[in-house]
């Protein structure tokens, strides 16, 4: 089988406990965790508002691991740098929510971070194949985005697939992450079909131990071999 020993966890920060926000972002600095997902929401683009600058002040000054910010917003090319500036290592924006998608994703590179692009459930890989080259990640996710604890729709399997065969062509190093409904249940056959990143909230924050869980989800196919 062709399990990717490597890949990364990235517990979604929307799911932490915002009444004790430090002891999470502790909890997930001595994890095996390997980097924060960070979901910014504008009530716009989604029908949920998260949060904005100054939690990411927080994460910035307390994460040790690397920033994934995922801008769920309208036009979030006004605030690509002010993201960037509040600690962010790598920068997701939507194809649904770019019309210059190209200058987006150039602009995030201005800055030094990692340039990544989503697509919602209903957008075809196909529309991300001229812009695959100038990317660092791709993003797929397995829920309509908004909300936590949504059930994953399956496929997002296919998805990860085509992305994986379209990446060998066009741009081998490409990063594919997805995000939504993840667990210990669909983790494996993701990590099979390509996936490089996997975000987990509500599986994690929801555990008896979340650091435990995220150990479960990082070396699930070594108690395997």
């Amino acid at each position: 089988m062709n399990i990717n020993p490597n890949h990364l966890i990235a517990p979604s920060v929307l799911s932490a406990d915002f009444g004790n926000l430090l002891k999470d972002i502790q909890m997930i600095n001595s994890s095996e965790a390997d980097w924060f997902h960070v979901d910014i929401m504008d009530g716009v683009f989604v029908p949920n508002i998260s949060f904005g600058f100054p939690v990411l002040e927080v994460l910035k000054a307390y994460a040790q691991k690397p920033l994934d910010v995922h801008l769920m917003i309208e036009s979030p090319e006004r605030y690509i740098e002010r993201f960037a500036e509040g600690g962010a290592a790598v920068i997701t924006v939507h194809y649904e929510a770019c019309v210059h998608l190209h200058r987006v994703v150039e602009l995030i590179r201005s800055t030094g971070c990692k340039a990544g692009v989503a697509i919602n459930p209903h957008t075809p890989t196909a529309l991300l194949k001229d812009i695959l080259p100038d990317l660092d990640l791709a993003l797929v996710m397995s829920v309509n985005p908004g909300f936590g604890g949504q059930k994953f729709i399956p496929n997002a399997l296919n998805k990860v697939r085509e992305l994986r065969a379209m990446a060998e062509r066009l741009n081998p190093e490409l990063v594919i992450e997805v995000d939504g409904g993840i667990g210990m249940a669909n983790l494996p056959d993701l990590v099979m079909a390509g996936a490089d990143v996997l975000v987990a909230g509500n599986s994690i924050f929801g555990a008896d131990s979340p650091e435990q869980m995220i150990a479960d989800l990082k070396f699930y196919n070594h108690r395997k071999a």
